[in-house]
């Protein structure tokens, strides 16, 4: 019976041990907030030199690439500022449908003309392994998408309790 109760006491011990050190992953929103702060001549050369080490660019390409990649975070820093003085001056608002679909179109447009760029410039077995890692980015951020709706149902649903 005291060996029974030993190892049933070691058991729950070893159990709440285990749940307590869960170590997470450092908050990947900050490291988003710490990626915003860049400018995109920082941002740009991050990029190029991790697509260099997962490519194996040669110079040629790295100047090619950096060169895209500048444009795009010069684009995407230009939005974001445009709507960060929307949120301040409080004239940001939820899009239309059609706005939706106009920025959709946009989106793809922008994807097309970045992969015809980039199978310019990469060999085929780079281009295969850069779209590969493409797909395997939108299949992670349609995950958090769909982990950030359920996070969101949550607490819509523990609001409506506390109510």
């Amino acid at each position: 019976m005291r060996k029974l109760v030993l190892i049933a006491l070691a058991f729950i011990s070893i159990q709440a041990f285990a749940q307590g050190e869960k170590k997470e992953r450092p908050n990947r929103g900050e490291r988003g907030k710490q990626m915003m702060n860049l400018s995109p001549e920082e941002a740009a050369t991050l990029q190029s030199k991790k697509m260099t080490l997962h490519l194996d660019l040669n110079e040629k390409q790295q100047a090619e690439v950096k060169a895209i990649l500048l444009a795009n975070a010069e684009a995407r820093k230009a939005k974001m500022e445009e709507r960060k003085a929307k949120k301040e001056k409080g004239e940001l608002q939820k899009p239309t449908q059609e706005q939706r679909v106009k920025m959709a179109n946009a989106r793809l447009d922008h994807q097309i003309a970045m992969k015809a760029k980039m199978k310019k410039i990469l060999n085929e077995e780079q281009y295969a392994k850069w779209g590969k890692a493409q797909a395997r980015m939108a299949h992670r951020a349609k995950e958090k998408k769909g982990e950030m709706k359920k996070k969101m149902h949550q607490k819509k649903m523990q609001n409506k309790k506390t109510e």
